[in-house]
């Protein structure tokens, strides 16, 4: 391999890298641009590739048959299009040196780097659940299997918040969704309410033996992602999960159970390693002076 070839393709590899170099040959620099078949986008001096538009898709859990689709694509790449605008408008004006924007970049940093050894972590346990795993969990959880209800539900939602918490201690004795509504309303916190139905399977276990003890105008609170929901039941039917679909159902239960055993393991491993200072061992019921775990 002659010199000339070794000093290009280090130019290639510390393009790749994003670090400016300066003195390297015109030649080099061709080099490190992408191919112009991946290339979807100019945008000044950047190029949207293909590759990224691939993982907006991604992200936005565009069906790959879908991909192709004059108006997703429109949509998808013009978001992509115009973050990277306002991404260079923002460095022009030097917004990446102040530091709450750096703590959040590196926020954003940590978050993805985080959910990518979770998520690895999780799919390397998942691979190893077997059949017997599960015929026992579907033995096991007869309520989101052969005894599985759908409840049709008389519901008030509303969005969790850093609040919400205060919401649900002041409704806590209220016996009817009138007397809910009339609170939320009072308190000023956006609240809809609408009929709907929701599954057995979505509730644990003492939740309901509650529902299955409960009287004809009872209220329940669950958690419902971004939202906590007021119910009343007003009728159920039988809805057993069977064949394929409760096989595909149990994997994705038992995937979720690892997600969160996962997480609880990683908690407690990685308060065991820290080591808090001042007030916040206190707080945390850590002796300042314990040293990490090794």
């Amino acid at each position: 391999m002659t010199s000339t070839t070794c000093i290009l393709r280090a130019g290639l590899l510390i393009g790749l890298c994003g670090l400016a170099l300066a003195g390297c040959s015109k030649k080099a620099e061709v080099q490190t641009e992408a191919p112009k078949s991946q290339v979807v986008a100019k945008l000044g001096n950047e190029v949207v590739t293909v590759q990224e538009l691939d993982n907006e898709f991604r992200l936005a859990n565009v069906a790959s048959e879908k991909r192709k689709d004059p108006e997703i694509v429109k949509r998808v790449l013009g978001e992509l299009v115009t973050r990277k605008y306002l991404v260079q408008k923002a460095l022009d004006a030097k917004l990446d040196r102040e530091p709450t924007v750096l703590l959040d970049i590196l926020r954003s940093k940590e978050l993805v780097l985080a959910n990518a050894l979770g998520s690895r972590d999780v799919a390397t346990k998942s691979a190893s659940i077997s059949k017997t795993d599960v015929d026992n969990y579907i033995a096991n959880n007869p309520f989101k299997f052969a005894n599985r209800q759908l409840m049709s539900v008389e519901q008030i939602a509303f969005p969790l918040s850093s609040t919400s918490q205060a919401v649900i201690d002041a409704t806590r004795e209220m016996k009817t969704l009138d007397e809910v509504d009339q609170k939320l309303t009072g308190m000023g916190v956006q609240h809809g309410r609408s009929a709907g139905a929701i599954s057995s399977g979505d509730f644990p276990q003492d939740l309901l033996n509650l529902i299955a003890a409960k009287q004809a105008d009872d209220v329940f609170f669950i958690r419902s992602g971004v939202n906590g929901v007021f119910f009343k039941v007003t009728g159920e039917e039988a809805r057993p999960l069977e064949g394929e679909a409760a096989i595909n159902a149990a994997r994705q239960y038992l995937r979720q159970d690892i997600a969160k055993s996962e997480v609880s393991m990683t908690a407690i491993a990685a308060n065991l390693e820290a080591k808090y200072e001042g007030e916040y061992a206190g707080i945390m019921g850590r002796d300042a002076a314990t040293p990490a775990v090794k």
